[in-house]
């Protein structure tokens, strides 16, 4: 059964790297019967709101450049302050992330981290890489899937005096491909779960915590009150 839905991959590459792992990502997206695919740069996303607004999927990703996300894809993601996360248009969509490094570790468990509270505080739904750890028997080799055992998201490896020509390796790509296509397919699911139920993709609510408590418990009946008193009043 083909189920149709939007994928968008959105990335920001500095040495190319990166580049190839969004290109992967998107390979594997689709892959899945029906999926149709994006590939945007952070650079070029705000310019693109209403691609990402009408998606079913939204798969991140960044170099981890000291510990953490680089500043282009941070730019991306304070930008989406502004209408997305405020308006909640992204609220209910799936998501799911990848970086690299020049390290096997290098902390980019801390971007995976990054990544995912971003999409929780856009009320998305966070997709892990769903696989084992990889490179950790005497039997294996490098070119496992998920060699560097990361299971937030997808984390590849480039040495840094090679270009992306060569690196990451063949087996991170593949990885890559195996989380956009797991993406792509978790949509479908949740998009045919969401028609066989008869409810719509709707957005979350939009502006403060206070439209967002129906028995207006935690609210001040009014800023005046408020003024007046400077307590809840029942």
């Amino acid at each position: 059964m083909s189920v149709p839905i939007k994928v968008v991959v959105v990335y920001h590459s500095g040495y190319g790297h990166t580049l190839k792992i969004a290109e992967a990502v998107a390979r594997g997206a689709a892959a899945a019967d029906g999926a149709s695919v994006t590939l945007l740069t952070a650079d070029e996303a705000p310019r693109r709101w209403g691609v990402l607004d009408g998606a079913d999927a939204i798969i991140m990703g960044a170099p981890t450049y000291m510990g953490s996300l680089s500043a282009q894809f941070k730019a991306f993601m304070d930008a989406t302050s502004n209408l997305q996360y405020v308006e909640k248009r992204w609220a209910g969509k799936v998501a799911a992330g990848f970086t690299n490094g020049a390290s096997r570790g290098g902390d980019k468990q801390n971007s995976l981290v990054q990544l995912m509270t971003f999409a929780a505080q856009h009320q998305m739904h966070w997709v892990n890489l769903g696989m084992n750890y990889g490179n950790n028997r005497s039997y294996t080799n490098e070119d496992i899937l998920n060699r560097d055992s990361y299971t937030l998201g997808m984390a590849g490896q480039a040495d840094m005096d090679q270009s992306a020509d060569v690196a990451p390796p063949l087996s991170d790509l593949r990885t890559a491909e195996f989380l956009g296509r797991r993406v792509a397919e978790v949509a479908q699911e949740l998009s045919a779960g969401r028609a066989a139920l008869g409810r719509p993709t709707s957005r979350g609510v939009s502006g403060g915590a206070d439209n967002q408590d129906p028995e207006g418990r935690g609210v001040l009946a009014s800023a005046g009150n408020k003024a007046a008193t400077g307590r809840v009043t029942a």
